[in-house]
């Protein structure tokens, strides 16, 4: 399964981006999704994710209420809407997928089998 991300970039503090995310289909795979954020120096830190079915979401604390995390039509991709962004949310984004036989929400990186390569988030002063 691959996973790719895209829509990362250069953005003023304040300003918005979306980030897409999508995982190659398996046959009748189903994916939890979920984002996660690396900034330089910095440990890997989840920052967002969805059940399988879209019906169930989670962020970490710093993000609340600025980012949303949200299911396409197909099962397979995810987006991040990242609002009223700021300077200390600059890192490299990367979206992780799983094939899950739950309908938790995943938050931590060990529950995640595959990730993307990650994209780039700048968000200047």
């Amino acid at each position: 399964v691959q996973v790719v991300e895209s829509g990362g970039g250069l953005v003023q503090a304040g300003g918005s981006l979306r980030l897409s995310c999508a995982a190659s289909r398996r046959s009748f795979a189903r994916f939890a999704m979920g984002w996660f954020r690396q900034a330089p120096g910095k440990e890997r830190e989840f920052v967002a994710g969805i059940n399988w079915t879209g019906s169930s979401t989670s962020y970490t604390d710093s993000v609340k209420g600025r980012f949303t995390i949200s299911k396409g039509n197909a099962e397979n991709s995810a987006f991040l809407q990242m609002n009223s962004l700021k300077p200390e949310d600059t890192a490299v984004y990367y979206c992780a997928a799983e094939i899950p036989n739950t309908e938790r929400v995943f938050t931590a990186a060990r529950e995640y089998e595959y990730w993307g390569q990650g994209t780039q988030v700048t968000v200047s002063s």
